[in-house]
């Protein structure tokens, strides 16, 4: 049986792909005690160099992940070849190119979305949503550096729901500690567990297990 192939993915630049998709991996690998595999498909290789990271911070035995890089189409194969020896597979898409991240969400269960509350993210929004449902791939939206007490994100959030977007109820939240612990090769929930970042990664990561099983 294959594990679930998780694509993150957002047309627009700057929205926290590469963090998120970090954080899925980990906390994924460390709840559901399942191999977790990360593929890394955009050329920028931003999450290759956490992973590099890491490997210098534990060691190439103890990252708790396995890495791996694909291009093109062969991103499809690769996390094909990968779901079938691990639970999880999470997938790093670039921004901006439809002939990258293309094959990446074909080859994915689910496509996690994460958005910014405004405007701008939204609108590029609708073209990685439009992406998922040619490939026919159900899109999931997550709410990422959310800032607080900002009265733009309600207006976001009713906008989202007007446009009948799949989106999870928990959000994160835009706190330094995130670029902290990536910097490191880690997630807030290794760096700083006791933190409101890792208390949101942990409930995100309860919802979107309960979302896709």
């Amino acid at each position: 049986m294959s594990g679930c192939i998780l694509t993150v993915a957002q047309q627009k630049g700057g929205s926290g792909k590469t963090t998120l998709a970090a954080h899925l991996a980990v906390a994924l690998a460390k709840k559901s005690g399942e191999p977790v595999a990360i593929l890394d498909v955009d050329p920028q290789g931003s999450l290759g160099t956490w992973y590099e990271a890491r490997e210098d911070r534990l060691g190439h035995e103890q990252t708790g992940l396995e890495f791996r890089t694909a291009s093109g189409w062969g991103a499809r194969r690769e996390a094909r070849s990968l779901a079938r020896s691990h639970g999880y597979v999470v997938i790093d898409t670039p921004p901006k190119t439809d002939t990258d991240a293309k094959p990446a969400i074909d080859a994915a269960d689910f496509v996690i979305v994460p958005i910014q509350p405004t405007p701008v993210d939204l609108w590029a929004t609708s073209q990685t949503i439009g992406l998922a449902e040619r490939e026919d791939t159900p899109a999931i939206l997550v709410l990422n550096r959310v800032p607080p007490r900002a009265a733009l994100t309600g207006e976001m959030e009713n906008a989202i729901a007007e446009y009948g977007y799949d989106t999870l109820k928990t959000r994160l939240g835009n706190r330094t500690v995130f670029a902290s612990a990536m910097g490191k090769g880690a997630a807030v929930t290794e760096e700083a567990p006791s933190s409101k970042a890792s208390h949101e990664v942990g409930l995100l990561i309860e919802e979107l297990v309960g979302r896709i099983g």
